[in-house]
């Protein structure tokens, strides 16, 4: 079996590969040359069947290259986020076994530091840049092409290994294999269709799956992915502007409309800020939206503005989607994922036993784009799977037509006074307020409760606190009520979209926290809760 890029360029030479905005096309015949010629280079600094590849650098046609480059030698692909600190390069690059780290001008600077801080230490992290050298890596470009051994393919090899965001705990590298990701396209092309002319815009960072699935999609479906160019925060593909970071919703915009996009992968941010921005692309069949969940008030703005908005619910542990709603299905039961992907089973669990429809539990995911484990974590591999297959740590349900709600992430239940809380019903009560646009909720240590509530608020114009506690202390049992409130512009996410829950614990208890409210200073009794439910 040859690589997905090598059959797709004989199958259909001709046909769109990439599309940037203000750039012209380029064809798969002409992607696979360049790839060809990337891959020679690449076999000249010693990569080839089995070398991990770090790759360190924003959204980018190049970074579509050493994708399907890392594919063609049989190199393991590591994506590595753009923003990642010297010291996050050196410990992944590590837990990775990274051989050789590719990175660009933007992020040259920080990949060499890396490699100091990993020379430092006793081990060796090479560094070459797919643009002009500015900090002294060596030039990927000025190297003579290799030749190189063309490997054996199969469903089980090891296609590339993706950092978990970390929001729970230290990122882990998730091993996923050819048949993960190829299963991941099949499944969601019979979900969401699939057209010829399609050309799916990728904003995300391909560090993570939801900015990466498009690309290995896109060449098995025989359609175009379409990229950014610089003033939507992307980059020129000679590296000259390039940026780490820096959405830019309006410029955005004009590249889906330049591009001529046909689908789109968003977390909710992005999407909220481009209708801020202006109208979506008529062209647009689905606006695939995941990495967090989604509010009501954004549905219903997408709703009310004809956008096609297919909520998800995916991991980087299933190569990409669960579960999919349709825009329809969307429409017709807001706040569902829709039901399970072909090939791809969801399993409700509670205290170890299956539960009925409508009945709260964790989500548990078998089927075969379910990842082997954790590379090079036995232990993190063994606990993350069980008898029904792996344990997603997601609170959720799934009702009567099998459609999937997901509700919070189990770890992240909190426990005040021996009270259990689900943080998700405290964000609802809050979210409900006409003063709040966006909340998140975590525990806090308390001496006297051992842990108490608290809620970062993002409000939606002049917050009243007085009322604001009156309108939660209608909705929610003492116990419940956060202890203390913060207000914020934002709520802090990572890079996939996800509420970062550390950083939102970090505001409420650093120093200069803004306090604005306090709810329920003492112990509630049991009467009292019963007088505020």
């Amino acid at each position: 079996m040859r690589d997905w890029l090598a059959h797709r360029a004989s199958a259909t030479p001709e046909a769109t590969a990439v599309r940037v905005a203000g750039e012209p096309a380029r064809s798969y015949r002409a992607l696979d040359e360049r790839v060809e010629e990337l891959a020679g280079r690449l076999s000249a600094f010693g990569v080839g069947v089995g070398t991990h590849l770090g790759v360190c650098l924003p959204t980018r046609p190049t970074f579509v290259e050493l994708v399907h480059a890392a594919m063609r030698l049989g190199a393991v692909l590591v994506p590595l986020n753009a923003r990642s600190t010297a010291r996050e390069l050196v410990d992944r690059a590590a837990a990775a076994d990274c051989a050789l780290l590719c990175c660009g001008s933007a992020t040259e600077d920080t990949a060499l530091t890396a490699a100091r801080l990993a020379e430092a230490e006793g081990n060796d992290l090479p560094v070459a840049t797919v643009d002009e050298p500015r900090e002294g890596a060596r030039p990927v470009r000025e190297t003579a092409p290799d030749t190189f051994d063309v490997p054996e393919w199969a469903p089980t090899r090891r296609l590339c290994l993706l950092f978990t965001s970390g929001t729970t705990g230290e990122p882990k590298a998730v091993d996923l294999r050819m048949g993960n990701v190829l299963t991941s396209a099949a499944g969601s092309a019979f979900r969401l269709g699939l057209l010829p002319e399609d050309r799916w815009f990728d904003p995300l960072s391909m560090a993570h799956m939801g900015g990466l699935a498009p690309v290995y999609r896109s060449v098995c479906y025989g359609t175009a992915v379409a990229l950014p160019g610089p003033d939507a925060g992307g980059e020129a593909d000679e590296g000259a502007g390039y940026a780490v970071g820096g959405f830019d919703p309006g410029a955005t915009l004009a590249a889906m409309q330049a591009t001529g996009a046909t689908c789109v992968s968003l977390v909710p941010a992005m999407l909220s800020g481009l209708l801020d921005a202006g109208a979506l692309p008529d062209s647009l069949r689905f606006v695939l939206l995941g990495g967090a969940p989604a509010t009501d008030d954004l549905l219903e703005r997408c709703f009310e503005r004809d956008v096609p908005v297919a909520p998800t619910y995916g991991m980087t542990e299933t190569a990409s989607q669960i579960a999919t709603a349709r825009p329809a299905e969307a429409r017709d039961h807001v706040g569902t994922v829709g039901n399970p992907l072909f090939t791809t089973t969801v399993t409700v669990v509670s205290e170890g036993r299956t539960v009925d429809p409508g009945e709260r539990g964790e989500l548990v995911v078998s089927g075969p784009v379910v990842t082997p484990g954790y590379y090079r974590d036995e232990d993190a591999t063994e606990r993350a799977f069980g008898p029904h297959g792996f344990h997603t740590g997601d609170l959720g349900y799934r009702d009567e037509a099998g459609r999937v709600w997901v509700l919070d992430r189990l770890d992240d239940r909190l426990n005040p006074g021996g009270e259990t809380v689900d943080p998700s019903e405290v964000v609802d009560a809050l979210r409900a307020f006409p003063g709040v646009a966006d909340a998140a909720v975590v525990g806090l240590p308390d001496e006297s409760l051992g842990e108490r509530v608290a809620a970062l608020v993002v409000p939606d114009g002049t917050l009243d606190p007085s009322a604001l506690e009156r309108h939660c202390r209608e909705r929610l049992a003492g116990f419940k009520l956060p202890r203390s409130v913060g207000l914020a512009d934002e709520l802090p996410r990572t890079g996939s979209g996800t509420v970062d829950r550390e950083a939102v614990r970090e505001r409420l208890r650093g120093p200069g926290a803004d306090r604005v409210v306090s709810f329920g200073e003492r112990e509630e009794s049991a009467e009292s809760d019963a007088s505020t439910d």
